[in-house]
């Protein structure tokens, strides 16, 4: 193992940085714990804010304004066909264990994600690249099978670990190493999860924070109460029915943005009686998502097509998908004409997040208006976790994540044999659309085809877009330089202090 350092002095180096200086541990709260912390496995949101940008970083990172900046790498340059990118990587950065970080770890990060023993849902994102080889410690080329125009998009979202985890699937999940202005300190299972200020950073700035705590209070009223006592001096990526409670409160400011990711309904399309497309018609035209956002999301969002509208070069407006008009009479024809017996008797499984919880409520009643008999199953986060990716359900009520290019809502999720489709969809003119779309440099192109995707996802595909929500993050007093990102990442806590 070419890492060796004695834990004790990383700890003790941590304490002599935060004692140089009053404490400031930012004390979070949450709702949840995390089902795991390894960045190349988890899929849970609970996991993804606790690693993403802080413990962990990639070669590129999502800027607060959604455009793709250098990371870990300062720079790179493609060749003229698109094929082959190389990658200069940031001189001096160290893993959270002492150790450097060199080309070798960036390799590894990368064929352990292609590695079908690691499982990791980010696989797909990386489908287009051949091969990635380390010229020396601090350059990287990567050879593509194909042009990828959202590459570097995608690889914002895989972050780099040390090369001896390449094979290894169990240890990252309870002890993260990674290269973040924080590093992971201890986990009290249903407490809190520390992270401690990253002596080593390679920007000198950040962290300005000694510490972040993850505290897990699952009761809403809790967490609220403990922001104004100032006993927590945030409450990140909650939703509207926190925030509105929230609202206007002395020493409480709220920062909001319309999300990437979005509400769904997933059908199971390997067996009846969603296999049939008729069946994924009627509950579109089932659903009122208007009143689903009024009901369950206070208002705060709108009715969710394909594709996020905060991507406004790409997302078509929902107004053009015929089945987003709300008949439960035309929902119970197609069940009528798919020849299936009625009422239509399914469980649907629910993520156990208290927006999913509302929203599946309210898509039962409507859902049972049209033709349907919908029995909730909301079991805790990690059988949830389990059953979805084994596509142990007929329908689902959750959150899938979104991006900053289309690819990254469609490829992994939608493409046939992709790495979450746990629906089992397989449509053969989605998969050359979203073939072109991936593959194709020019924009006008790329257009075009995820226009026609969005046209066939929205109504045919195994996915029943319900909403986008206004995600929020509540702030008390002294905290400062915080900025919310659309994508749920809290990146941005490397430049955020907090005044005693």
């Amino acid at each position: 193992m070419k890492r060796s350092i004695c834990k004790a002095a990383l700890v003790a180096a941590m304490s002599i940085g935060a004692s140089a200086a009053s404490a400031q541990v930012l004390q979070l709260a949450v709702s949840d714990s995390p089902a795991g912390l390894d960045p190349h496995i988890v899929t849970a949101f609970t996991s993804f804010q606790v690693v993403n940008g802080t413990i962990y970083e990639a070669l590129t990172q999502v800027e607060p304004d959604l455009t793709i900046g250098p990371a870990l790498a300062e720079s790179w340059e493609v060749s003229d066909d698109g094929l082959t990118y190389t990658f200069t990587l940031r001189e001096g950065v160290t893993f959270h264990d002492g150790s450097a970080m060199t080309a070798e770890d960036v390799v590894a990060s990368i064929e352990r994600v292609r590695a079908e023993a690691t499982g990791s849902p980010l696989a797909s994102r990386l489908a287009a690249v051949e091969s990635a080889s380390a010229v020396d410690d601090r350059t990287v080329e990567v050879t593509l099978s194909e042009p990828s125009a959202p590459f570097l998009t995608q690889l914002a979202s895989i972050a780099i670990v040390p090369a001896e985890y390449r094979d290894e699937t169990q240890a990252l999940q309870q002890q993260p190493v990674g290269t973040g202005p924080f590093a992971f300190a201890e986990w009290q299972p249903n407490n809190y999860i520390q992270l401690d200020a990253n002596p080593d950073y390679w920007r000198e700035d950040a962290p300005k924070l000694d510490g972040i705590r993850f505290n897990i209070v699952p009761e809403s009223a809790t967490r609220q109460v403990g922001l104004t006592s100032g006993q927590y001096q945030m409450l990140p990526n909650i939703d509207a029915a926190t925030a509105l409670q929230l609202q206007g409160r002395p020493g409480v400011a709220l920062q909001d943005t319309l999300e990437l990711s979005y509400t769904l309904l997933g059908m199971n399309t390997s067996k009846p009686p969603f296999d049939d497309p008729r069946v994924r018609q009627a509950v579109n035209y089932a659903l009122d998502r208007e009143s689903i956002v009024q009901a369950a999301l206070f208002g705060a969002g709108v009715a969710a097509g394909p594709l996020s509208p905060a991507l406004e070069a790409w997302a078509r407006d929902v107004s053009e998908f015929p089945c987003y008009e709300h008949s439960p009479d035309r929902a119970r024809a197609l069940l009528e004409e798919a020849g299936v017996e009625l009422p239509v008797k399914v469980t649907m499984l629910v993520l156990p997040r208290q927006d999913i919880r509302d929203i599946a409520q309210v898509a039962q009643a409507q859902l049972n208006a049209a033709g349907f008999e919908v029995e909730l199953n909301i079991p805790e986060l990690g059988q949830f976790v389990q059953d979805w990716r084994n596509s142990n359900f007929d329908i689902f009520a959750s959150a899938n994540a979104g991006s900053v290019d289309p690819d990254d809502f469609f490829y992994r999720a939608f493409r046939t044999g992709g790495s979450t489709n746990v629906f089992k969809y397989s449509d053969e003119r989605v998969d050359a659309l979203l073939d072109t779309g991936r593959t194709e440099l020019d924009q006008e192109a790329r257009k075009a085809a995820y226009d026609e995707l969005q046209g066939i996802l929205a109504c045919e595909g195994p996915v029943a877009h319900v909403a986008y929500g206004q995600l929020y993050t509540a702030v008390g007093e002294g905290v400062d330089g915080f900025e919310i990102i659309a994508n749920r990442s809290l990146s941005t806590l490397a430049d955020t202090t907090a005044g005693q």
